[in-house]
């Protein structure tokens, strides 16, 4: 049986929920990102955490910030 997933802890909600290019058409691409990813990205590349510094305002082991992380980095690199 796994074990339960721990609540994350977010400051706050997105404000925007949509962000890209201000010309819409169809070769825009996408990128689907959950909050705890953009809440990681936002405290380690926007405030200068440590990973270990954002796991514990999160409140999740440091292991779980770098995975997320890494998850949000990539679903960004899309848009290159």
């Amino acid at each position: 049986m796994p074990r339960p997933r721990k609540h994350r802890r977010v400051c706050c909600l997105p404000k925007v929920n949509e962000f890209g290019p201000a010309m819409k058409n169809d070769e825009n691409k996408f990128v689907y990102m959950s909050v705890e990813e953009y809440e990681a990205i936002r405290l380690i590349d926007l405030e200068n955490l440590s990973q270990e510094e954002t796991a514990e305002r999160m409140g999740v082991a440091r292991s779980t910030i770098q995975r997320i992380y890494e998850e949000g980095r990539k679903s960004l690199q899309i848009l290159l």
